[in-house]
């Protein structure tokens, strides 16, 4: 019992590792955002506007 509970320990302290890893790899990897830049969003070229739609009035 005791042995299942060392490797249950080895076993978390593996993976809160590989955690901390991904974040601080992720941390310095991400694209930088400053204040101001425009938003890019990508969206099908011939996709319908919608903004551009008559408004319709329900009667």
């Amino acid at each position: 019992m005791k042995r299942i509970f060392v490797w249950l320990f080895y076993a978390i302290g593996a993976l809160s590792v590989a955690y901390l890893l991904a974040y601080v790899y992720l941390a310095l990897t991400a694209p930088r955002i400053t204040p101001g830049d425009p938003i890019e969003i990508y969206r099908d070229q011939d996709a319908p506007s919608y903004s551009m739609a008559p408004a319709t009035v329900p009667v």
